[in-house]
Formats: structure tokens, C-alpha cells, sequence
């Protein structure tokens, strides 16, 4: 789990700010699915939709897209639904 916790991967989450996301990996390195489980369950509490596979696919499907749309998050032409991760994605060394 690279000695994150799931208080640390939702504080994380919180400092996603809106039109951006972030992988599972980006948010636990080593450990993705980690962050799976730290989010499941959470409600609103954390944007959890800000949190996306890798290659930019939905976890959630499309209550996840109806949110990410709404905050003007870029998506590619593509069925399944996926992101245009080299905009969509918050850069290195941001929140």
C-alpha cells in the first residue's frame, strides 16, 4: 500500500479540484485497487468521481460521467467512455 492509509488517499481526493481527476494509481503507487477500497462506500463526503482507471475509463459508469460532464472534464469519442487524460488529468506536484 506504500504506507498510505485510507484517511490519506480521501484527503487526497478532497484536493481534487473540480474539471481535473486522478487515477487510482496516482493516489496509492503500488497498491490502485487500495484506493478502490478506500472510496467504496464513501457517499458524497469525497468527489470520488474525480478518480478514474488509468486509461481514462469509468469506474462508476454513468453517474461518474454526469458528474465529470458537469465540471467540464474533456472526453474522448469513445465507447466506453473515456476521458482526454492529457487534459483531464491534474498535473504532477498539484494537489
Amino acid at each position: 500500500m506504500k504506507d498510505r492509509s485510507v484517511e490519506d488517499i480521501l484527503a487526497a481526493v478532497r484536493q481534487i479540484p473540480p474539471g481535473f481527476v486522478r487515477t487510482y494509481g496516482d493516489l496509492c503507487p503500488g497498491a490502485p485497487r487500495f484506493t478502490g477500497t478506500a472510496l467504496r462506500g464513501i457517499g458524497d463526503r469525497v468527489p470520488w468521481w474525480r478518480v478514474v482507471h488509468a486509461d481514462g475509463t469509468l469506474a462508476v459508469g454513468e453517474e461518474q460521467r454526469r458528474r465529470l460532464e458537469a465540471e467540464g472534464v474533456p472526453f474522448l469519442n469513445a465507447d466506453p467512455p473515456r476521458l482526454d487524460m492529457r487534459t483531464a488529468r491534474l498535473p504532477d506536484g498539484l494537489p
